[in-house]
């Protein structure tokens, strides 16, 4: 009854009792004494015997007889030193309940992928998301992906930014600031169409290119790798009309299939089985090659993040080429 009437009186006045000044009230219930609990708690003496006074203060009722050698539990103490255990104990089930649902809650991780991306890397980094799906994190939550369509440009500012976890861009970029893994690397060939004299081809070299237009993605996309290939084209002699391509599967091909000298130049994996197309290797050892280039934020610690990472380096292929990878016809990559 006591202690009822004193909390009714609290509840009344307006005051605040907090977990901390029951968790302190009962360290000294339990040591019998105020300088081993202040040890317990890791506070100093009078610090902790000025919250106890706050709270014999808030409750209205002396919680304990002192005396030399110690402090002795009063009726009102004896009435709340069980109810302090009980909402200490429900506290600590409340922060597990929610530490609970928040490992239950799937992580999101945002990964940007370019246009051309190989399907197979696609499918490589959704298949390392679905393994920690069923396993979980280090920090005990399952993780999903989520992609997003973005050029090599664009991932880079968006993962200065924060907005990114992952991006999968075509090398070479600037790297400062971030970690990076090759993930994806195979040459690049000629794409002509199915009725071009170049067809009839085996492999094609850089004098057989003499006089065609290339279908060419923006330079802004992804700068480093638009001037290595071009840089590539003219140190073997082959500096080629430039005209845009498009992101778009139909304009694509119907750029190709004008009729008109003009060519595309892509890795095997992005030219599919169209019966008006055909992918041919260049001839010579100095080729370009595309390079897909896994990148994160360094300073990025999220569990869910470093073990996806984990997981892609665990599968990725050999660095000469990919094999078996399913074909998508897309424009160059950006």
């Amino acid at each position: 009854m006591l202690i009822a009437h004193t909390c009714e009186r609290h509840r009344q006045s307006g005051g605040t009792v907090e977990l901390r000044q029951l968790r302190y009230f009962q360290a000294v219930a339990e040591e019998g004494n105020l300088t081993r609990a202040a040890q317990r708690l890791y506070l100093s003496g009078p610090s902790l015997s000025q919250q106890i006074r706050l709270l014999e203060k808030e409750l209205g009722a002396p919680l304990f007889e002192r005396s030399a050698t110690g402090m002795t539990l009063t009726a009102a103490g004896l009435a709340l030193l069980p109810e302090a255990k009980a909402a200490l104990d429900a506290a600590e089930r409340a922060r597990r309940a929610v530490e609970a649902a928040v490992r239950a809650e799937p992580v999101v991780l945002t990964v940007g992928v370019p246009a051309g991306v190989p399907a197979a890397l696609v499918r490589r980094v959704r298949d390392a998301s679905a393994a920690l799906r069923r396993t979980g994190t280090a920090a005990g939550a399952a993780a999903r992906i989520r992609f997003q369509d973005a050029s090599t440009a664009e991932q880079l500012d968006r993962l200065a930014g924060g907005d990114l976890d992952l991006g999968l861009l075509t090398a070479p970029f600037p790297t400062a600031g971030l970690g990076t893994m090759t993930v994806w690397q195979e040459p690049m060939g000629v794409v002509v169409s199915r009725a071009h004299p170049l067809s009839g081809l085996d492999a094609v070299g850089f004098g057989d290119l003499a006089g065609q237009d290339l279908i060419w993605f923006p330079r802004e996309s992804a700068p480093g790798h638009h001037d290595e290939v071009l840089a590539v084209c003219r140190r073997n002699g082959w500096d080629p009309q430039l005209r845009p391509g498009s992101g778009h599967r139909s304009v694509f091909l119907t750029q190709l299939t004008c009729g008109e000298e003009v060519v595309a130049l892509q890795a095997a994996s992005m030219v599919d089985d169209d019966s008006a197309l055909v992918w041919r290797p260049l001839a010579g050892d100095d080729t370009p090659s595309l390079t897909l280039t896994a990148a994160w934020r360094a300073a990025n610690t999220d569990p869910a993040l470093r073990e996806l990472v984990a997981a892609l380096r665990r599968h990725r292929p050999a660095p000469d080429r990919a094999t078996g990878a399913p074909r998508a016809a897309y424009p160059a990559s950006g």
